[in-house]
């Protein structure tokens, strides 16, 4: 073993931190599946100072990141590598944050249910994230991670799916107009999540095909 590797395996710090990051991108997206069914309740106001605090958690994470990445000049993976996760892992929390801010302003006699599904494939599509993630650090991690990102494709295609289905089913009806930009927005978010995601699982499926 070279003095390289040696110095790799005890190097944890950058994996500990890409693993919190991504807990804490699924902890936001967990918490929004929670607040979409108590929509109208005492509860609302305590889950968006949740999601707040997940995404502020979830930035300090980032900056450590940042900052042990200035600090090290060996790492474990390519720094490129590592700083692109980070970023993109960071982006699931802000966008997730967002989300929860724009159902704050839903129009009045608005009915939520029509989001079950796309909250709860962002929240599926995050926690395989979550695993491939936590596979990086592993020797022979190329299939199983190859394997999650398949899976992670299949959910965004499925969710690509479903928001056409309702887009489809809005634009068919006799919206008003405001409230269909409200509910398309909406939408939007949601799948721009599950891109997120998407998007992280790629950089993950990258780092695996270089080190594996």
């Amino acid at each position: 073993m070279s003095a390289l590797q040696r110095i790799f395996g005890r190097d944890t710090k950058f994996y500990d931190l890409l693993e919190a990051s991504a807990a804490e991108a699924r902890n936001s997206a967990s918490i929004l599946t929670e607040l979409v069914p108590q929509l109208g309740s005492t509860m609302n106001e305590q889950m968006l100072g949740d999601l707040a605090q997940a995404r502020r958690k979830h930035k300090g994470i980032s900056q450590r990141t940042t900052e042990e990445l200035c600090r090290n000049f060996v790492t474990p993976l390519e720094r490129e590598d590592i700083e692109a996760l980070s970023s993109v892992l960071y982006k699931i929390s802000k966008n997730v944050e967002k989300i929860g801010e724009r159902l704050t302003i839903a129009p009045s006699g608005a009915t939520f249910s029509v989001l079950n599904k796309q909250v709860q494939m962002l929240e599926q599509a995050a926690g395989v994230v979550v695993e491939m993630v936590g596979e990086i650090r592993l020797k022979s991690h190329g299939e199983g991670i190859k394997d999650k990102y398949e899976r992670l494709q299949t959910v965004e295609g499925d969710a690509d799916k479903l928001m056409n289905e309702l887009l489809r089913e809005l634009y068919h009806g006799d919206t008003d107009a405001r409230i269909i930009v409200y509910w398309k927005d909406l939408f939007e978010l949601l799948e721009k999540g599950i891109d997120r995601c998407r998007d992280a699982g790629y950089v993950v499926f990258q780092v695996a095909l270089k080190y594996s």
